[in-house]
């Protein structure tokens, strides 16, 4: 099927991160804006939806998504190492890695941006990281952003920053559709 309606779209990274309606939610980085829009909507009026984003580009983009999908989006233009919010202010912390926003950082930087998250989240709130899916072959030349650092991906990538964190219950969720989603429990 080669047209799909924008919600299809993006029901496995909904599926995947497991907003729902009432959640506080945050979303650090903004790669794709109809992402943060589709999953921003899932929290509706008794939730909260807030996205940090650390340059002009991804707000930009962050509030363009939240313009399009008609939701109501706090965006924080702000450094990364040092979230703008209280502890336990989240019930749900997603990270978009799609870029490398933590997987192409300095070691210091990945620790700071996951030792943030877990500050921010209620207990056993839940991270997500989203990742674009490793590609071998030709799909990997022509994947287009930069490649993941090669330490990150050798130290065990996502699992390990989340478990070097002290996040719990760590797994993998999903390789589909050319993404990879992973949690971690606070």
């Amino acid at each position: 099927m080669f047209f799909r309606r924008s919600g299809e779209k993006y029901a496995l990274a909904i599926a995947m991160t497991g907003v729902k309606l009432g959640d506080r939610l945050l979303q650090v980085g903004c790669t794709d804006a109809s992402l943060v829009a589709a999953i921003g909507s899932k929290v509706g009026l008794s939730g909260r939806a807030c996205a940090l984003v650390s340059s002009d580009a991804e707000e930009a983009r962050a509030r363009r998504g939240a313009e399009r999908g008609g939701i109501l989006l706090e965006i924080e233009h702000a450094p990364l190492g040092n979230f703008p919010y209280p502890d336990r202010s989240f019930d749900v912390v997603v990270v978009d890695n799609q870029n490398g926003l933590i997987g192409n950082a300095r070691p210091e930087g990945r620790v700071a941006v996951l030792q943030q998250a877990r500050r921010t989240l209620v207990p056993r709130g839940r991270t997500v990281i989203i990742e674009r899916a490793r590609r071998g072959g030709l799909g990997g030349l022509f994947r287009g952003g930069d490649p993941p650092d090669p330490h990150y991906q050798r130290s065990g990538g996502a699992v390990a920053a989340l478990q070097a964190e002290g996040f719990k219950a760590v797994r993998q969720l999903a390789e589909r559709e050319g993404l990879s989603f992973f949690e971690g429990i606070a």
